[in-house]
Parts: C-alpha cells; structure tokens; sequence
C-alpha cells in the first residue's frame, strides 16, 4: 500500500511493498485529514477554554487585590476615589511630625512630597531605620477623618553598604549620626 502513513506500535513498516511489522497500521491519508481536524478542533476550543478561564479569573477578584502607589499630591487630588481604596502613599517623613503613642506600638507622623502633606497614623512597631527625612512607603486606607490609616510601614533606603577598607578607622560617632538620621 503507498500514499499512507504509520501509527502507533512498535517496530519498522515497509510500506512500499504492503507489510507491516507486528503493531503497526498503515492509514490512508483521508484519515490523516480527518485526525488533523480533530487535532485543530480540540486545540480551538481548548484555547477557548483558556481564554474564557483566564477572563474569569481577572474580571472577577484581580480589582480587589490591586494596590495603587501614590505620592501625598496624588492623594489629595483624588477627592473621592481616595476613600477606601487600598493604597500604597510614598513620600519623605516631614522633619518634626513624628509622635510615638502608647509606647512603641503605634505611631503618627506627616508624609510629604514637598507639594502636599498627608497625615499617617501607623499601628505597629515602626522599623528600626525608620526616623524623620527618610523616604517611606505606607499601606493602607485614607479616612473621612482627614488621616491615612497604614496597616504597613515600610522604609525607603538606597542599598548601597561601603565596608572599611583594609587598615581604615570606623568613626563611630559618623556611624551612629548616620543611622539616627541627625544632620
């Protein structure tokens, strides 16, 4: 048989003289036609499966889980649109506004942009680098009652970390200045 092609099995064909080894099947190329279509058909409608799946999933719960980042000029512009939504405030801490409550578990502080200043009470201990003029990230809700209520602290800080070279004095008093963000 000529003109058709092998499936399935083990072993060799020689389909020009007619034989087969055991397993095999020589198919005619109407067939094969007919596989192809299948093959497309299901390759059609599992991608539309697909699509159809993936729409679901970010039409339905993605807005919830959004989380936009403003700056405090942002913010005050928005008018309504701030009220409720989950948002991510970045800014510097405004010299002089920071105020510890009970403790070191909550704390309020004024976060600028040098446009515009938004007013922040955190809950929580806040981190350790965290001290006036330094950049921050805040999460959380803007409030009817004129404040940012954050849920999270985070510190803005370049990563760059300049060991002492071979034989070099550490200054501590550089050090500590620097880390306690004193001019």
């Amino acid at each position: 048989m000529t003109g058709g092609y092998i499936t399935g099995g083990w072993g060799f064909v020689w389909a020009a003289y007619g034989w087969t080894a055991v397993g095999l099947a020589v198919r005619s190329s109407e067939t094969r036609e007919e596989d192809m279509k299948r093959s497309r058909l299901f390759l059609i409608l599992a991608l539309g499966a697909a699509a159809i799946g993936f729409a679901i999933l970010a039409g339905s719960g993605i807005s919830r889980n959004l989380v936009y980042y403003w700056t405090p000029s942002d913010l005050r512009n928005a008018g309504d649109k701030a009220y409720g939504a989950t948002i991510r405030l970045g800014g510097q801490v405004a010299p002089g506004s920071v105020r510890m409550l009970n403790g070191v578990s909550a704390l309020d502080f004024d976060v600028t942009d040098k446009k515009s200043i938004v007013h922040v009470k955190s809950t929580g201990a806040p981190p350790q680098m965290f001290r006036e003029g330094i950049g921050v990230v805040v999460e959380g809700t803007m409030t009817r009652a004129g404040y940012f209520q954050s849920d999270r602290l985070m510190v803005s800080h370049n990563n760059e970390y300049r060991a002492p070279k071979d034989g070099q004095q550490v200054n501590a008093k550089e050090l500590i200045r620097t880390t306690k963000g004193l001019e």
